[in-house]
Formats: C-alpha cells, sequence, structure tokens
C-alpha cells in the first residue's frame, strides 16, 4: 500500500541569514564566527526534513506557498538538493530575508524578521487551485508559519476546511489573530493537529498556566472541541501530546545544543512521519523529540541519517500523565 502523500504550505518564506556570534551582548559590535544564508520559513523546513528522512519508493514532498522571482533560485536550489516538488506560485519581486543570531554560547537565537511578499486575492487563488490539485484524500498537509499582512486573517481558516472537504488531514502550526480565527471554525472544518508553543497557547486562551496540569487541561479542552492531536512545544523541557485519549509529557536528555533553528519545525516532521504509519502515541512522541534532537545537534538545518535519528528515540523520556476525565 502506498503511503500518504505530505503536503507543506508556507504562504510567508524567507531566505534565513543565520549568524553565528561567540556571544551575543546587545550594543556591542560583534564579528561573526560563521554565516550562512538558505531557503527558509517553516514549511519550507518542515519539507525538507520529511524529504531527508523519505525512502526512494515514496511519494515526493510537495512544498507550495508564495515565492518572490527575483531570488526564487534560493528556494530552487534547496528544493533540487532535496527532491522536493516546487509548487509555489511566483510574485513580482523579493521574498523577505529573515535574519538569526546564534549565542554560541547559551544556545539561544535571536530572529529578526523583516516585511514579506504582499499577494492579491487573485494569487490566492491560484494557490488554492495548486492546493485542489496536490492534496489527494489521506494526505498529510502542514500549515506553517505566519500570514502576509495582504492577506485576510480568515485565510488559515478558510484553507484548513477546503483541505479538510478534499479528505486530507491538516496540521496547523501558526500564531495570533489566523490562529484563533482557525480554532473558531466548526468542528468539521477545524485541523487535525495543532502544534503551538506554550507562549503562543497562552496568548489562545488569554491567561498564564499556573502549572503543567492547567497546560494539559487547555489542549484536552481544544481536542474536545474536534481537534485530533495538540502538540505543545516547551523548548528545552520537551512538549505535550494531547488528545481526548491521551496526555504524555515529552524529554528529551540533556543535550548539547550548536542551534534552535529549525527544532519546531524538525517536531512537526517527526509527528507527522509517525503518524503517517499511525504509530502508537509514544511512538509519535518520541519521533517527534528524535527529529528535534537531532537538528539541535547540527548546525545545518538537515536530519542526520535515519539510523541517527533513530537510535535517539529511546532515549527520548516519555511519561504518560494521569487518568484525564473524559467527560468533562
Amino acid at each position: 500500500m502506498t503511503a500518504p502523500p505530505f503536503l507543506t504550505v508556507t504562504l510567508n518564506p524567507a531566505i534565513d541569514q543565520t549568524v553565528h556570534l561567540t556571544e551575543l551582548v546587545p550594543g556591542t559590535v560583534h564579528r561573526a564566527t560563521q554565516a550562512e544564508q538558505q531557503a527558509g520559513g517553516k514549511g519550507v523546513n518542515v519539507a525538507g526534513y520529511l524529504s531527508d528522512w523519505r525512502h526512494a519508493s515514496e511519494p515526493p514532498i510537495v512544498a507550495t506557498g508564495f515565492l518572490g522571482q527575483i531570488n526564487a533560485p534560493t528556494f530552487q536550489s534547496f528544493f533540487d538538493s532535496k527532491q522536493i516538488i516546487d509548487r509555489f506560485v511566483r510574485l513580482p519581486g523579493h521574498t523577505r530575508r529573515n535574519i538569526k543570531l546564534v549565542d554560541e554560547t547559551s544556545g539561544d537565537t535571536t530572529d529578526i524578521n523583516l516585511p514579506g511578499l504582499a499577494p492579491d486575492a487573485d494569487r490566492l487563488d491560484e494557490l488554492r487551485g495548486v492546493l485542489d490539485t496536490e492534496a489527494q484524500p489521506g494526505a498529510i498537509v502542514v500549515l506553517s508559519g505566519s500570514l502576509p499582512p495582504s492577506l485576510p486573517v480568515c485565510t488559515y481558516r478558510d484553507l484548513v476546511g477546503r483541505l479538510r472537504s478534499r479528505g486530507a488531514r491538516v496540521l496547523l502550526d501558526t500564531s495570533g489573530l489566523p490562529f484563533r480565527e482557525a480554532l473558531a471554525a466548526p468542528a468539521e472544518a477545524l485541523p487535525w493537529a495543532i502544534k503551538p508553543n506554550q507562549e503562543e497557547l497562552e496568548e489562545l486562551l488569554g491567561h498564564r498556566f499556573a502549572n503543567l496540569d492547567e497546560m494539559v487541561q487547555a489542549a484536552m479542552m481544544l481536542c474536545r472541541r474536534g481537534i485530533g492531536l495538540v502538540i505543545v512545544s516547551r523548548g528545552a523541557e520537551g512538549a505535550l501530546f494531547v488528545s481526548e485519549r491521551h496526555a504524555l509529557l515529552g524529554q528529551p536528555p540533556l543535550l548539547k545544543v550548536s542551534s534552535t533553528v529549525g527544532a519546531g519545525d524538525a517536531l512537526v516532521a517527526g509527528v507527522v512521519t509517525a503518524c503517517r504509519e499511525n504509530a502508537e502515541p509514544e511512538i509519535v512522541a518520541r519521533m517527534g523529540l528524535a527529529f528535534a534532537a537531532a537538528t539541535l545537534a547540527h548546525r545545518n538545518q538537515s536530519l542526520p541519517d535515519r539510523a541517527a535519528v533513530l537510535s535517539r528515540m529511546d532515549s527520548m523520556h516519555v511519561e504518560r500523565l494521569r487518568a484525564l476525565d473524559m467527560t468533562a
């Protein structure tokens, strides 16, 4: 049986300019130890990790969204090197550039995100046509990242509903008003899965969590509304994986971190990889964490080989949290 295809959607991609510093000290002059640039954007990163993992016999990864024509070759080179099918809609102008300052002492990354392209309604219609062609029933579609300011805040909500009606499973990874709007949809048009970080989930609900139990209950509430899986990324503390039937706390071992760039996107790639195989919840958590951990240990935004990723899975600590009242 052929595995269902993956499709990633990045409406506001960027060329990531990553600058490595021995230590970031605001207000001072720095000499970079290393600098590189590459095609970026959350969905682009997810597509890259999925392609790194893919067997040659499996369907290729398809990536779409909006790109500026002038600097599109940076993305074309990335897609060619990863054997990703490029279905991006081209717009006049430049794709935005984001600057990432990596503090090699702390492992922290400081992001400076510049303004992007301004697709209009006609370009959005063109993108919908790509999705109608590529999103086959059973496909897993990852919608990731911010919206271009020119698009209405209901854009993700509308795309999720459209994809759901075509029989696709949709994981949504965004924040702010577009996230809130998408989660206000009726149950039949909600994402299959979401991946907020802790701060994004707190922003959605309008309050900070006093403890882990409050966070679990908040995620469970979203599941009861119709979302199949809520993944809450928690930085170095790992992630929560919550559905109506389980709540798992996943924590990686202590790691030497080269860069946090792309770790959340790797987590998403690992989760959808395991879910495509209908893996048990503990395996889904371990696979997501192993993808993220493998990324944290490398400076480049690629996965190591399969054996290296799989060897990390057993070292992930996954705890099934106390039984929850499913009838609440």
